[in-house]
């Protein structure tokens, strides 16, 4: 199946109100990275287990880990969980950036160092959210 049948399934498989609110994330993100790389992650690890909830990427980098190994992996990705939405933010080497810069200007919604949860889009304010998402994809593009 091609990921961009999968991300539809995925978005189709979610209640209302989170099934348009990820079809509008995913139509924002697409607007800020038209000709990105699309992901599509099932949450599983190589051995079948669930480890994460599934998530869609956009875009890509290439992650170095400190043993100098590396990984493609995306810029910005999404995911339903079970209280809201979740949007990380990758690729940014200053973990406290995304609190101290856009935390408290976001709204109702917790920030860690790549990522934002919130329970619904009336929650947060959407150009906050464009720019923290802009603010990471240029960061990704610098470093690698």
């Amino acid at each position: 199946m091609n990921v961009q049948k999968q991300i539809r399934e995925y978005i189709a498989t979610q209640s209302e109100p989170k099934r348009s609110e990820m079809q509008q994330l995913h139509h924002v993100i697409l607007a800020l990275m038209p000709t990105c790389k699309l992901w599509f992650l099932d949450g599983k690890d190589e051995k079948g287990r669930i480890v994460s909830n599934p998530n869609i990427g956009y875009g890509s980098q290439t992650i170095k880990y400190a043993n100098g190994k590396t990984k493609e992996f995306y810029q910005i990705g999404i995911s339903a969980n079970t209280t809201g939405i979740s949007v990380y933010i990758m690729g940014i080497n200053d973990k406290k950036h995304l609190t101290q810069t856009f935390g408290q200007k976001l709204g109702k919604a917790s920030v860690t160092g790549y990522c934002i949860k919130f329970k619904t889009l009336t929650d947060i304010k959407m150009d906050v959210l464009k720019a923290a998402m802009q603010y990471g994809i240029e960061q990704s593009r610098i470093q690698h």
